[in-house]
């Protein structure tokens, strides 16, 4: 009987294994047959890609920006494996105080490998699609539970607004052409969440509360984008004020505590030294060379991936007070 549920434990972990054996078996199969037309955005075969490596003939339209992205999916499995044995354990899944949301946090970051796969190695409208719909269904989990904890609704109410958020973002994109008809950029307003309400779990105080928004500003400004300008340009960056939000909260709630070094400081610094990387793998900056294996934008990939697997182990270290 114990083995049986030892086997039944390890379920997710197969299951994450036999999906991605299950898209490399498509990718190719559907590669061989060639990959049809190339997204509006892409460049024809012999051109320089817009992610800088030239655009290939075969399966992969841009090697080493695709082969990139098995970061992503050797760090997702190994997730998944590292799950599955805290539910053979007598405390069973502990992460995000639920298991179903630390099996969306491992899922999401496996599929940032097939879904950025799909884009780069294919350079089809349906890759891209794909790609960016990764992207949100990992950038928001960390927001939402952020507000979870701050709020403290349920993990019903999590998975609700995760999934529909998730959904209303794929069919906008797919069908509407995104920005929700607004103009936004969910995966840019995630980001700026994420900072604010990490600051105000971190600091549930008037200090929190006060810093919060401003130290996105801060942040996006040392990245390059000019604070000023973009006040200048409000009718297009009006979401900016969202970034505030998370201060108005009223009540604020600590339901845990965790243990942000190394963890979160590496997940950090990873993620935001992969945008400084990204900048740089763009056709016109002087660091471009297309035919090289070594491509600023699949480092941007495997920084990334470091990033995610970073703050994996950084959430392993929340302890629940109650």
């Amino acid at each position: 009987m114990k083995q049986r549920n030892k086997q039944k434990n390890f379920l997710p972990f197969k299951i994450a294994s036999f999906s991605i054996f299950t898209f490399f078996l498509i990718y190719i199969l559907f590669g061989l047959d060639g990959w049809g037309s190339r997204a509006t955005n892409e460049n024809a075969i012999g051109e320089i890609s817009r992610w800088c490596e030239r655009v290939s003939d075969g399966l992969l339209r841009e090697p080493s920006n695709t082969l990139g992205n098995l970061g992503f999916i050797f760090v997702g499995l190994y997730m998944f494996y590292k799950l599955s044995q805290d539910a053979t354990s007598d405390n069973g899944i502990s992460m995000f105080g639920s298991p179903s949301i630390a099996m969306i946090y491992a899922a999401a970051s496996t599929f940032l490998g097939p879904g950025s796969m799909a884009m780069h190695g294919t350079n089809t409208e349906f890759g891209a699609w794909l790609d960016n719909l990764s992207m949100i269904m990992y950038i928001i989990i960390l927001w939402i539970y952020n507000l979870k904890k701050l709020i403290g609704f349920s993990t019903r109410i999590y998975l609700t607004i995760y999934f529909l958020l998730t959904t209303i973002y794929a069919i906008d994109s797919w069908f509407l052409g995104g920005g929700f008809g607004v103009g936004i950029s969910l995966f840019e307003l995630s980001i700026g969440l994420w900072i604010a309400t990490e600051i105000v779990v971190k600091f549930p105080n008037i200090y929190g509360r006060i810093s919060s928004g401003i130290s996105v500003l801060v942040i996006q400004q040392l990245f390059g984008s000019p604070v000023i300008e973009s006040f200048q340009n409000f009718q297009n960056n009006w979401e900016m004020l969202l970034y505030f939000a998370p201060a108005l909260i009223p009540n604020l709630k600590k339901p845990s505590e965790i243990n942000y070094s190394p963890w979160f400081f590496l997940g950090f610094l990873s993620f935001f030294g992969a945008l400084l990387i990204w900048e740089t793998g763009v056709p016109d900056h002087p660091w471009c060379n297309p035919d090289s294996w070594l491509q600023a934008h699949m480092i941007w990939h495997l920084l990334c991936s470091a990033a995610t697997f970073s703050f994996f182990k950084l959430y392993r270290t929340e302890k629940y007070l109650n």
